[in-house]
């Protein structure tokens, strides 16, 4: 029982390395695979997800048993030997690698994925990373080749070489984290959260102190971006939480009010039929 895709063109980066996979291949193996070996930059990865057998990896034997994941790099010679009454599966994908800018760049100790994965030419153990579901998604992705399949494709290949990894390394903490964002972007932040959790008490005061600009920036600010003034950012957020409180029938709409932080039940209930022209009174009829 033999699935294998070896007719596609798969490319992607990571860090300065560019990745070809050239073969995707699900087999249980009623045989055994004579030696053999890859060339230079290549490697490939092997996932047993049931089943037995033995492997002999550079003249040294190693028990294959159900979990078990291994990769050989360039010029690794391994045969796979299958117990007949067990024969194991595998999974297998092969990778062909180069830098990008064509030549070997320089990696700081230990601060590279495509590094990491590319100096590991002979890897042994039990997949601790939960390998199998991603290969399954891989081949479900591939035989059904629905709309954005290559993308999940290319996703689920820069999961396997990161969890292979993690496997290499035991969980090793990274030494590269996200950059921090920059000004603008997390002024969106602070305008979208301020507006999402503070929408009942948040004036144009807090809001400016928390962005770090003057009033007249700030409505500047909102205008540019959001095409809304103050208010009316403050009253959209208002009256969309309007509708989801009046659904809740333990609250009179006199507690809504005050919860939303209007003085009066009728400064509420005018605000809310200006707003959706219809009143709150109607709304919550037809909503309960």
């Amino acid at each position: 029982m033999r699935t294998v895709y070896n007719d596609l063109n798969i490319k992607f980066a990571i860090d300065d390395m560019s990745f070809s996979v050239l073969n995707i291949a699900f087999e249980v193996f009623l045989r055994s695979m004579p030696k053999h070996s890859h060339g230079n930059n290549s490697y490939e990865l092997h996932y047993i997800p049931y089943g037995h057998g033995t492997i002999n990896i550079s003249n040294q034997i190693y028990e294959v048993d159900p979990n078990t994941c291994y990769m050989t790099g360039p010029h690794i010679e391994h045969e796979q030997i299958p117990i007949q009454n067990d024969p194991m599966a595998e999974y297998c994908i092969y990778f062909k690698i180069k830098h990008t800018n064509g030549a070997e760049a320089f990696y700081p100790e230990g601060n590279s994925l495509g590094k990491l994965f590319e100096k590991t030419h002979f890897w042994f153990g039990s997949d601790t990373q939960d390998l199998y579901p991603t290969m399954q998604q891989i081949f479900y992705e591939l035989e059904h080749k629905y709309t954005g399949y290559m993308t999940q494709v290319e996703i689920l290949l820069k999961q396997c070489i990161v969890k292979m990894v993690r496997n290499y390394e035991s969980n090793k903490e990274s030494k590269e984290h996200f950059s921090q964002t920059n000004l603008v972007d997390s002024k969106y932040l602070i305008v979208e959260e301020s507006f999402l959790y503070d929408y009942e008490t948040i004036t144009l005061e807090n809001l400016s102190a928390r962005l770090g600009l003057s009033t007249r920036q700030t409505e500047r600010f909102l205008r540019n971006y959001y095409d809304k003034t103050f208010l009316q950012k403050k009253n959209d957020a208002k009256m969309s939480m309007a509708k989801i409180l009046l659904k809740d029938p333990s609250l009179s709409i006199t507690d809504i009010a005050y919860k939303l932080n209007y003085s009066s039940v009728e400064h509420f209930s005018h605000a809310f039929k200006q707003y959706y022209s219809i009143t709150a009174r109607q709304y919550r009829m037809t909503h309960l």
